[in-house]
């Protein structure tokens, strides 16, 4: 199981409705991005982790690493603003777009803790069937699902295949080391083909007509808790508005 699915699946907040937990955390993402990146974002991005790291109970090096990938695309996608590109020299330094990427990095980051607020507390399977609920069509949702599941077995099989090539000193050179990877790709692509086939099959024979019914356990949605979320959301938008 991934990290942060185990987090989620063993959260406090685990046998809330998922629409109480989406009320604190889609509510923050839009204040990160409808709000003054200053002091907006800092104001999100100090309430969601606050959340996590309290009642959600996430140590701090847990919640590093859940996002300590996705910071790097939002430091990758920060840099181009810089820079300049034409005149003598073609690229040079450009200090009028500190501003604009400090607010592109602290909108994005602050963006980024509310997803995992919200991905930490609520496990896939308890949100996709109820988005049907709300319009989605059912393809959507089972897709979704599949790819999701398959993404991660597909990790696993390459995880696998990597450390039976490491047992059997398959990346002693750089020369097996291409071999290695070479061989993993295309183990990992015939047996994703062989997977997806044998999972057409599967449903083929089980009677599939295009729509997977699973039960969905009732969850009564609390109201104060909804209360306390809408207030804290409230109270950052306008607290960013006084200080803006």
């Amino acid at each position: 199981m991934h990290a942060l699915d185990a987090l989620a699946h063993t959260s406090p907040w685990r046998h809330r409705h998922p629409g109480e937990k989406a009320v604190p955390a889609l509510g923050l993402l839009g204040c990160a991005v409808a709000l003054p990146p200053w002091p907006g974002a800092a104001l999100v991005g100090a309430s969601a982790l606050g959340l996590l790291l309290g009642p959600l109970r996430l140590r701090p090096g847990q919640v590093l690493r859940a996002v300590r990938a996705p910071l790097v695309f939002v430091a990758v996608g920060s840099v181009p603003l810089l820079v300049a590109v034409g005149g003598d020299p073609l690229v040079r330094w450009a200090p009028e777009g500190l501003g604009a990427a400090a607010a592109l990095a602290g909108r994005a980051s602050a963006a980024l803790l509310c997803l995992v607020l919200f991905a930490a507390s609520t496990p896939l399977a308890d949100a996709l069937p109820r988005l049907e609920r709300l319009g989605v069509p059912a393809a959507v949702t089972e897709v979704a699902a599949l790819v999701y599941r398959l993404l991660f077995l597909l990790l696993d099989t390459a995880t696998t295949v990597r450390e039976a090539q490491a047992g059997r000193l398959g990346f002693r050179t750089w020369g097996s080391t291409y071999r290695c990877v070479a061989g993993q790709a295309a183990a990992i692509f015939v047996g994703s083909f062989d997977r997806a086939r044998r999972l057409e099959q599967g449903l083929a024979l089980r009677g599939y007509n295009g729509s997977l019914r699973v039960q969905v356990p009732e969850r009564p949605v609390s109201v104060p808790f909804v209360a306390a979320s809408a207030a804290l959301v409230g109270a950052v938008a306008t607290l960013t508005l006084v200080l803006a």
